[in-house]
């Protein structure tokens, strides 16, 4: 995806990538930044399943703070030296593969929740929970600085130095072999498949404690219906993540099984942008499909846009009575 100086429907093509590419980095920061606000100001959201959401959010405004931008970087082909494009390139899929152990983590979670009930507040700690998120970016860092220990294409460029300089593209210094064997199959798919295993195990388990007519309490029912609807959101969150990252994948594995078929570079472009976009739509799937959540951000927003409490108070300043009032 380099950019070649003086062709200008070159040019043109590369700003319109940048604009729409700065777009998405502006929408993913700013709702996961709520996100994360949000969480922060309900206590009732302070739970085990929100810590791994918090994750989730964190690592998508690392996609609009620092993968957006090396992307664009990487994508106007600047020349730098091998190693330090390669630890660019990396990054990148550490930040992928944070998203995905998180939304693994949300799965099991839920899965604990509606299987043991009675035991999950036992077993699923809230302290369990912060060392499950500290292990999963532990692991985001370890397979994806895999290339940096030699699985690269350093063998491709045998005729440099350590000290020369390479145009920085993806797929200059990244090998097709890791990408689909071990990123896509083993860290993509893999932990795809035993997602939607829970969450086919989770529904069916709600389903068939609804179904119980005879012998349901009110309080249960209740409770069960609370964890399908909360499921049908999280699984929804995982179906996007499938839709928006599945065609750059499936892109990876044509250039590598079938390296005479061309793919279009537009179509390179979209899939990019799909990956992408799918940071920014998690806080929608939050804020239209979460009760709490979404009564939360609208006293955020009304807090920040009005200048207005939750508690109703005349003007934005007061008196050091009334804001102790407010904090309370």
């Amino acid at each position: 995806m380099s950019s070649s100086p003086g062709i200008k429907p070159r040019e043109n093509v590369d700003m319109l990538y940048i604009s729409i590419e700065t777009a998405i980095a502006l929408a993913s920061v700013l709702g996961n930044v709520l996100v994360v606000l949000v969480v922060c100001v309900n206590r009732a959201l302070r739970n085990t399943t929100f810590s791994f959401i918090v994750s989730l959010a964190v690592a998508d405004i690392a996609v609009g703070v620092l993968v957006i931008p090396l992307a664009i970087i990487i994508s106007l082909g600047f020349n730098t030296q091998f190693y330090t494009c390669l630890f660019l390139s990396c990054l990148l899929l550490v930040i992928t593969q944070s998203s995905i152990l998180s939304l693994l983590a949300i799965a099991i979670d839920r899965y604990l929740r509606v299987k043991i009930p009675t035991k999950y507040s036992t077993i699923v700690t809230q302290g369990r929970a912060y060392v499950a998120v500290c292990l999963c970016w532990i692991l985001s860092f370890l397979t994806g600085l895999v290339p940096m220990f030699g699985w690269n294409n350093l063998d491709a460029h045998r005729n440099i130095s350590r000290s020369s300089k390479i145009v920085c593209e993806f797929t200059t210094v990244m090998r097709m072999d890791y990408m689909v064997y071990f990123n896509f199959f083993g860290w993509v798919v893999v932990p795809l498949s035993v997602m939607i295993a829970l969450y086919a195990e989770i529904f069916r388990v709600i389903r068939k404690q609804l179904n119980r007519r005879a012998e349901a309490t009110c309080d249960r029912d209740r409770y069960y219906q609370k964890e399908l609807k909360l499921a049908k959101s999280l699984a929804l969150v995982v179906f996007l993540f499938v839709v928006c990252w599945l065609p750059i994948h499936i892109m990876n594995c044509i250039d590598f099984f079938c390296p005479e078929c061309h793919v279009p570079k537009f179509a390179t472009y979209v899939g990019i942008f799909m990956s992408h976009v799918n940071s920014a739509l998690n806080p929608l799937v939050y804020a239209f499909r979460i009760k709490r959540f979404r009564v939360t951000l609208i006293q955020i927003t009304r807090r920040c846009m009005l200048c207005k409490s939750t508690e109703a108070t005349p003007t934005c300043a007061s008196t050091p009575g009334q804001t102790e009032k407010v904090d309370l």
